[in-house]
C-alpha cells in the first residue's frame, strides 16, 4: 500500500521504542523516558512536535504513577500539550493507545506519544496496603491466600480435565517461546530452555512450574502515533497501521471465573450467555479491522502462564475449543508455522511491567510487520494481533496491518 492510499480514518505507527525488561530497581520514569526517546528517534520526530501524551498508569509507584501522562510530559519537558492517564491493570497500555488514537481520529492532534513503564516489587504483584472487605483483589490475598499463580494453576488444571492437556504441553509452550525470546534484545530472560529444564523446575501452583509462570519485571515501551495526513507529510511508505482496537468489558451473565474474583454471575433464570468475555475481546477487534483469524500472520498473546497461552489460541479463533494442544504439537504456533504466537518470547521472556506490556506487544507487531525483527522474524508478516486482559473486566486487543 502506498502512502497516498492510507485511509483518512487510519492511524499510523511512526515510531516504537522500549527499555529492556529486567529488575533494575530504579525510578519507573527513567525507563519511560528511554522508551519515549527511542520511539521519537525511530519516528524521526522531535519532542517539540508531539501534541498529546497518553500514559499507562501504575499503582505501585506513588502519585507519579497514578498520573503517568503528566509525569512523562514533565520528565520530557513541559510544552503545554494535553495529556491523559489510563489505568486498566494489564490492559492499561491499550487504553492509552485508544486514548491517543481517538484524539488523532477526532482531529485534535496528529502526533501523539503513548507510553507505559513500571518498577515492580519482588515476588507476587499484590494489592496496595489499606484494602478492605469491599475489594475482591485485597480479599483474595488476605482471605483466601489466592495469589496470581493460584489462578493460573486452576486454569491449567481446567484444561487438563476438559481437553486432555498435559504438563508436557505447558512445558513445550515455554520451550517454544524461550527459543525466540533468547534472540530478543529487549527481553529479560534471553535464554532458550529445554523441555527437561522446564520440567525439572520447582512446582509453584500445581501443575505449573517456576519456568512456566511469568515474573514481575521493570520495563517500558512507547509509541509515536500519527494521522494519515501526517504520515504522508513524513513520507512514510506503507507504515504499520492500527486498524482495530478492542477495550471491551464482560457481558452479563459472566459465568466464567476471572481473576481476582472468587465467584461468578449466576446464569440460572436468565438467557443463555453469549460469547465468553475472552472470546469477545478479539471478536471486537476483528470486526473493527475487517479481518478474521484466518488473516493473521502472527499474534502476541498474554501468557501469564504457559498454560494460558493455549487458552488464547482458542479465544482468538486460531482453532476450535479443545484443539489448542494439537495446534501447539503440530508446530503451527512456532516460528515458521501457520501463525506464530509470541515471537517476541512473550511474558515468559519479559515478565510483567504492567502498564508497558500491552504497548510492548504492539511494538513487537510493528517490528515484525516492518521486517525488522531479526532472528525472530515472521516471514512476510502483514497482519498481526495482540490480546490481553486486565483485572476487573478490562479487555485489550489491537490489530495492526501493513
Amino acid at each position: 500500500m502506498s502512502v497516498e492510499t492510507i485511509a483518512d480514518d487510519a492511524v499510523a505507527v511512526a515510531g516504537v521504542g522500549m527499555h529492556q525488561w529486567g529488575k533494575w530497581g530504579r525510578n519507573f520514569v527513567e525507563y519511560g523516558v528511554v522508551a519515549i526517546e527511542r520511539a521519537l528517534a525511530d519516528a524521526g520526530v522531535d519532542w517539540s512536535e508531539v501534541q498529546f501524551v497518553a500514559g499507562g498508569g501504575t499503582v505501585r509507584n506513588g502519585y507519579p504513577g497514578y498520573v503517568a501522562g503528566a509525569t512523562f510530559a514533565q520528565a520530557m519537558g513541559w510544552t503545554g500539550i494535553p495529556i491523559s492517564t489510563s489505568y486498566a491493570a494489564c490492559a492499561s497500555g491499550v487504553q492509552a493507545i485508544q486514548s491517543a488514537r481517538a484524539q488523532i481520529l477526532a482531529g485534535f492532534c496528529d502526533v501523539a506519544v503513548v507510553v507505559g513503564a513500571d518498577t515492580t516489587p519482588k515476588g507476587f504483584l499484590k494489592p496496595n496496603e489499606g484494602g478492605s472487605g469491599t475489594d475482591p483483589d485485597w480479599l483474595r490475598f488476605h482471605l483466601m491466600g489466592a495469589t496470581n499463580p493460584t489462578y493460573f494453576g486452576m486454569y491449567a488444571r481446567r484444561r487438563m480435565e476438559l481437553f486432555g492437556a498435559t504438563e508436557e504441553d505447558f512445558a513445550q509452550v515455554k520451550v517454544k517461546n524461550s527459543a525466540v525470546g533468547a534472540t530478543n534484545p529487549n527481553a529479560r530472560y534471553q535464554k532458550a530452555f529445554s523441555l527437561d529444564e522446564v520440567m525439572a523446575s520447582p512446582m509453584v501452583a500445581n501443575p505449573l512450574r517456576l519456568l512456566e509462570i511469568c515474573a514481575t519485571s521493570d520495563g517500558a515501551a512507547a509509541m509515536v502515533l500519527v494521522s494519515a495526513e501526517r504520515a504522508a507529510k513524513m513520507g512514510l511508505k506503507s507504515p504499520v497501521r492500527i486498524t482495530g482496537v478492542s477495550t471491551v468489558t464482560p457481558s452479563y451473565p459472566n459465568a466464567v471465573i476471572e481473576m481476582p474474583n472468587f465467584s461468578t454471575d449466576s446464569a440460572a433464570g436468565v438467557a443463555e450467555p453469549g460469547p465468553t468475555f475472552r472470546d469477545s475481546i478479539a471478536a471486537a477487534a476483528y470486526a473493527e479491522a475487517g479481518v478474521g483469524p484466518e488473516d493473521l500472520d502472527l499474534a502476541e498473546v498474554y501468557d501469564l502462564s504457559s498454560a494460558l497461552e493455549l487458552d488464547w489460541y482458542e479465544n482468538i479463533g486460531l482453532c476450535p475449543e479443545g484443539d489448542a494442544e494439537k495446534l501447539l504439537r503440530d508446530g503451527e504456533t512456532s516460528l515458521g508455522g501457520r501463525c506464530p504466537v509470541n515471537p517476541s518470547g512473550g511474558l515468559g521472556a519479559f515478565g510483567e511491567a504492567v502498564p508497558a506490556q500491552a504497548i510492548a506487544q504492539v511494538c513487537e507487531l510493528t517490528w515484525q510487520l516492518r521486517g525488522q525483527a531479526g532472528a525472530r522474524q515472521v516471514e512476510d508478516a502483514k497482519v498481526g494481533l495482540t490480546i490481553n486482559q486486565g483485572l476487573f473486566g478490562h479487555g485489550s486487543s489491537v490489530i495492526c496491518q501493513r
